[in-house]
């Protein structure tokens, strides 16, 4: 003999079962550099942890932004990886982060950073909005250019031409999100 749960019933019970579990689901981590980014931490706590991401974190220590990128935000940060800091010309990052350059490294981070919140939706809308390419201002007072390479890739373009890649979108922070990046850009 078969028994037949109402509807209702089941709708009540999967409703509670999924509200008991939102505390849960609100903090779910994102991988990145082989480490959890949670969504309670801001960018600072969370990009520490990202072995990908060594070189950012010590150029924005060197640059005296990590209270700035603690703040309440909301930020953005397109967040070069350790391989993009690679493809720069050798001595680079090691000139930077002196403190005679701390100027020039601090224009440089804070071009990877946009005021608000712009995950793969708000990009994507931005984009369509203006006719397929989105200026969006930096931090640093320059701009960034987007355009969609595809249907699920976003491209970013600094000043000067040069592109980079978006390899992982929507890493939600407390204070923010993070899109990680394959190229650092320059401003002018």
């Amino acid at each position: 003999m078969r028994t037949f749960i109402p509807a209702a019933l089941f709708v009540t019970a999967f409703t509670s079962l999924l509200a008991a579990s939102a505390p849960f689901a609100a903090d779910m981590a994102t991988m990145v550099g082989g480490q959890s980014m949670y969504p309670s931490k801001d960018i600072v706590d969370n990009a520490v942890n990202s072995a990908d991401h060594t070189t950012l974190v010590a150029a924005v220590k060197a640059a005296g932004l990590v209270d700035t990128l603690k703040g309440k935000g909301p930020f953005t940060v397109f967040a070069p990886t350790n391989t993009a800091f690679g493809k720069l010309p050798a001595g680079t990052v090691d000139t930077l982060v002196k403190p005679e350059n701390k100027a020039t490294l601090t224009k440089i981070l804070t071009y990877h950073v946009v005021p608000g919140k712009y995950d793969f939706k708000a990009l994507a809308k931005e984009i369509k909005m203006h006719d397929g390419k989105a200026t969006l201002p930096t931090a640093s007072g320059g701009k960034l250019m987007f355009a969609m390479n595809g249907m699920h890739n976003i491209v970013v373009m600094d000043e000067g031409g040069n592109s980079a890649n978006i390899s992982t979108y929507d890493v939600y922070q407390s204070n923010g999100v993070i899109n990680v990046i394959d190229t650092v850009l320059m401003p002018k």
